[in-house]
């Protein structure tokens, strides 16, 4: 079976696509009902941390329990910016005025760090959910994304992203659940989903 893109039929040396280096910041948009939202955007993270570039990353909704990928950052030292700003999924909490409260706190911190523009990538983790609750307006969150400096990179995460966001971003990818251990009776593993 043929690959599904434009340019199946072309050697990587005729590829005619962009030739234009400018260097730009990037936002991103990793959303969908599959695994791996946060990952994609840590992962960028860390790559951006072996490139020279500070980190940003504000965390909504998660709450207290650990990931991994925070004792990782802490590595980085002051080369990292992290505010876990949430206090656990809205159906652990059962406190919606608290979670809202939280995710004002959340995206005020967004606004901070994106008009101080100290770093080269931000990682706005979980933000889509805040906007599909309708804790935050999304034409406030779309006028917020343009503070981002003009050389920085953004990402945001979570399912269900808004059409306004897709449209202001550059990148967008659609995790797609197809097989999940959860379905099967496996538990979360740490080292792998947190």
């Amino acid at each position: 079976m043929a690959p599904e893109h434009d340019n199946a039929d072309i050697a990587p040396r005729e590829f005619s696509g962009p030739t234009d280096r400018t260097r730009r910041g990037i936002t991103a948009v990793y959303t969908g009902d599959g695994k791996g939202k946060s990952t994609a955007g840590f992962g960028a993270a860390l790559r951006a941390l072996g490139r020279g570039m500070d980190v940003a990353v504000v965390q909504f909704m998660k709450g207290p329990w650990v990931s991994g990928e925070f004792p990782a950052l802490e590595k980085f030292g002051a080369r990292v910016e992290v505010h876990r700003m949430g206090e656990g999924f809205t159906w652990d909490t059962k406190d919606l005025e608290k979670d809202k409260a939280c995710a004002r706190a959340a995206w005020d911190m967004c606004v901070k760090l994106l008009k101080e523009g100290r770093h080269g990538l931000y990682l706005f983790d979980e933000i889509l959910y805040v906007l599909k609750y309708r804790f935050l307006p999304v034409d406030e969150v779309v006028a917020g994304l343009k503070l981002k400096p003009p050389l920085a990179h953004l990402i945001l995460t979570g399912r269900d992203a808004p059409p306004e966001i897709i449209a202001a971003a550059d990148l967008v990818t659609e995790m797609k659940e197809v097989k999940h251990p959860y379905r099967s009776g496996i538990a979360a593993q740490a080292g792998f989903d947190y």
